[in-house]
């Protein structure tokens, strides 16, 4: 998992392990998709990270591990998630496609695009 998600210490991401907040695509015995979450005020599912290697984009992966988050969060009661970035990445078309819509931007550094957050009711 480090060496798909360079954003966090191992020490988050054992943290993350034990709260079961991160879910894995595997094939064979290999890692090649990941998301990460946590909740946003406490309270609502917020997804902080998707990653799909390379090779395996296109295939439908990425989808599938939204998806299943979604359902995953919809059976322990929430009905709203979050997401969110960066104004200038394609990902945005990604999650509208998916049934997010835009709910606003956040300027967090001055020399780097906005951050764009989204929802999606469940």
């Amino acid at each position: 998992c480090n060496s798909i998600d360079p954003h966090i210490t191992s020490t988050q991401l054992t943290t993350k392990i034990q709260h079961g907040e991160i879910l894995l695509a595997v094939k064979e015995t290999e890692p090649i998709g990941y998301l990460r979450y946590n909740y946003f005020w406490d309270e609502i599912p917020f997804m902080n990270l998707l990653i799909v290697l390379e090779e395996y984009r296109g295939q439908n992966i990425g989808t599938q591990l939204v998806e299943f988050w979604e359902t995953t969060m919809k059976q322990r009661g929430y009905d709203q998630v979050l997401t969110s970035t960066q104004e200038n990445e394609n990902a945005q078309n990604f999650y509208r496609k998916l049934g997010y819509h835009d709910i606003g931007t956040l300027l967090i550094k001055p020399d780097e695009a906005p951050e764009l957050f989204l929802t999606k009711n469940l």
